[in-house]
């Protein structure tokens, strides 16, 4: 009986065991199923069942702080745009506490909430429970970024309305998470875009914008470098920080001050204090160097009052080569930059600004950086795949000098931005600048092409923002499985994978070693010697090329289709332009090897009667109304237009003539090719068509 008994009692304990496990493990799947998508991902955080918001829900935040009030909007705006209405009463209620309030402290006593220093500035905690949801931080930032979670983890508007419960901490890693943005090399942003910049930054949690300055900024004093149309205003300047400081986005101002000043020494006024003639380097020794600094920054100053102020001082390649050849000849190049540096930051030191400055000393000359002023900060930067970024960040670390580290957005001199070494490189580059002390991050956005358009690189300066905030190093697939969803609102993944096709373009490039820039490839043409060169990488993966972009833009166009009210509706539209581009690329060295096989097989073909309509049809392929000459100058029309509408969606018209006219001339340069070879059809009936080469083709084998 005991031995029977014993059985009983082993079966019993085996089957609730295994009621245990899937007790677990269906608690697991629940959890799997309601965890919501989040970016940055918060640093602890548990998620249980879904609670309905079908009811709608009322934000209460009882500080009445203005701030408060801003982030109250906001979240008020995220449910109307998920269907979730927002009576002045609901069964769901939304808090935003203040932690040093009677009800912020009634709050963290009965939850057992922990705020320690660390999350003092930007941290806060969300609970979420079947009744309500409760935002507590000690800051208006930390409700704002509370809240920008809490919008995160509502429903799509085709998804069910429901939200899972959580309990989150949170708060970030580095405390500047910035993007600095050219806008001084051809594009110039409406005041609008930036606005839209502005909230799309702060809703991931970025709190650093610095707009690049060589020449486009409008200055009272100094007035002649500032194009009409191309340049930010007085005026536009105080609307850009008022807006800003509402999404709690510090606005730090870059002005060159030693290098990259053609725009401004290009003019008579300002070529005595060049290094060269009309040249791109202030000479240090100049005596009126330092008042043009001193005047420019002294506004600046003033129109941002922001604690920071960029003085770039990088690139500095002319120094030495004109009128300081001799100091450097004495001295040596390190000794001869930093002196200069330490000029400016004396001059500018009654403004009460701390410095930033570009760390390019750092790899020049380590052993100068000992004499970098305590108070500035330095920004080493690298574009590049690398495996260790800390050796960028060390010479300045063991001067006791504070860093930012600057990430590269991939975009410059290409169709498309380039992912493939951008998110690897935003990826190390602010993993080992925690690692190494550094407080900030900003990806940079260069257009040194004057092609840029910045709706084609939110992927990778968001992913900047998500890696700054989070500790470590932040999944590049988690970014890319989550992306779509939380920038463009597309739950199907479509979007996503358009991203990945366009990525996998320039891995395949680069696996391959070809040479050149996207947008060298764009403007190559195969008929003249320098196109040939590009033509000859291309042609062998023309067709992986095509392939990649144009199911990118199936999947685009798919995307729209299932959800036509898909959000960032121009980042769309320059994904599908990046494509296209990506395919006329392809394009054009697969018809051109067409096209010289087709020429010379008709050629080579008789006179016979019974081969002439057979020539006819043949030459047809080559020019005609369906010929692969005219696909090529059909696609950059269309290019074109997609081109100049995505541009002034986001940019003033300054400086798009010089595009448009790269435009026309590849225009112009295949109609008059198509009417050219069209020409020749007459010559087929009497085989006389001219060798290949006289028309730009390859010979026959």
């Amino acid at each position: 009986m005991s031995v029977s008994h014993g059985g009983a009692g082993m079966k019993l304990r085996k089957f609730s065991l295994l009621i245990a496990i899937f007790s677990v493990a269906a608690s697991v799947l629940l959890q799997a199923q309601t965890q919501p998508v989040l970016q940055p991902a918060p640093r602890e955080a548990s998620f249980g069942a879904p609670v309905s918001l079908a009811n709608g829900v009322t934000i209460d935040a009882p500080a009445n702080d203005a701030e408060d009030n801003f982030a109250m909007v906001e979240l008020r705006e995220a449910l109307h745009a998920a269907h979730i209405n927002t009576p002045p009463a609901a069964p769901y209620t939304v808090h935003l506490l203040r932690s040093g309030s009677d009800e912020g402290k009634a709050f963290i006593d009965a939850q057992k909430i922990t705020l320690t220093p660390a999350m003092h500035d930007e941290g806060y905690a969300l609970v979420v429970s079947t009744t309500d949801a409760t935002i507590v931080a000690d800051t208006g930032a930390g409700i704002f970024y509370g809240v920008q979670t809490l919008k995160q983890m509502l429903p799509l508007p085709s998804e069910k309305a429901e939200i899972a419960q959580a309990t989150i901490r949170d708060w970030p890693a580095m405390r500047y998470r910035g993007i600095d943005d050219d806008l001084s090399r051809g594009p110039f942003p409406t005041l609008a875009f930036m606005k839209h910049q502005i909230r799309v930054f702060a809703s991931f949690k970025a709190n650093v914008y610095s707009p690049y300055f060589e020449h486009t900024l409008a200055y009272a004093e100094n007035p002649l470098a500032a194009p009409p149309g191309g340049s930010l205003s007085e005026a536009d300047a105080a609307e850009l920080v008022r807006y800003a400081t509402k999404y709690h986005i510090v606005v730090v101002p870059e002005q060159e001050s030693f290098g990259h000043l053609h725009h401004q020494l290009k003019y008579e006024l300002y070529n005595e204090l060049a290094e060269s003639e009309h040249g791109h380097v202030l000479a240090p020794g100049e005596a009126g160097t330092v008042p043009l600094i001193q005047s420019w920054f002294t506004q600046i100053a003033k129109e941002f009052p922001g604690p920071f102020m960029h003085i770039g001082a990088d690139e500095v390649f002319e120094l030495g080569q004109g009128k300081t050849n001799a100091a450097m000849k004495k001295n040596g190049y390190g000794p001869t930059y930093i002196d200069f540096v330490i000029r400016i930051h004396d001059a500018l030191a009654p403004l009460n600004k701390r410095l930033l400055f570009w760390g390019d000393i750092g790899g020049d000359d380590p052993a100068a950086v000992a004499k970098v002023p305590k108070d500035m900060i330095a920004v080493p930067w690298n574009y590049e795949r690398e495996t260790n970024f800390a050796k960028l960040v060390e010479p300045f670390q063991k001067n006791g000098i504070e860093t930012w580290v600057a990430s590269g957005a991939g975009n410059y001199g290409n169709v498309y931005t380039d992912y493939d070494v951008a998110l690897p490189n935003i990826q190390g580059f602010i993993r080992d600048g925690q690692k190494m002390g550094s407080t900030g991050s900003l990806v940079t956005v260069w257009d040194d092409d004057g092609e840029g358009l910045f709706q084609e690189d939110w992927y990778g300066v968001l992913y900047s923002a998500v890696a700054a905030w989070q500790p470590g190093e932040s999944s590049i697939p988690k970014w890319q499985s989550s992306y779509g969803r939380l920038f463009h609102g597309d739950g199907s993944g479509r979007v996503n994978d358009a991203e990945k096709e366009l990525l996998a373009i320039f891995t395949l490039l680069r696996e391959n070693k070809v040479n050149h820039l996207s947008d060298e490839l764009f403007w190559s043409d195969p008929f003249e010697p320098s196109g040939r060169k590009v033509q000859a990488q291309i042609a062998p993966l023309a067709r992986e090329i095509r392939t990649h972009a144009e199911n990118a833009i199936v999947l685009v166009a798919k995307a729209r289709k299932a959800n036509p009210a898909l959000e960032e509706q121009q980042a769309l539209d320059a994904i599908d332009l990046g494509a296209r581009r990506f395919d006329l690329i392809g394009m054009k060295a697969e018809f051109y090897t067409e096209i010289a096989t087709t020429y010379n097989r008709v050629r080579a073909a008789g006179t016979e009667k019974s081969q002439l309509d057979a020539n006819e049809n043949l030459f047809e392929q080559i020019s005609g109304a369906n010929g692969k000459l005219e696909d090529i100058r059909d696609a950059y029309s269309l290019t074109k237009d997609l081109y100049r509408q995505l541009w002034l969606s986001e940019n003033t018209q300054y400086s798009l003539n010089i595009v448009m006219a790269r435009y026309d001339l590849a225009l112009e340069r295949w109609t008059r090719r198509c009417e050219q070879v069209g020409e020749l059809r007459r010559l087929v009936d009497e085989g006389k068509l001219p060798p290949p080469e006289t028309i730009g083709l390859p010979p026959a084998n």
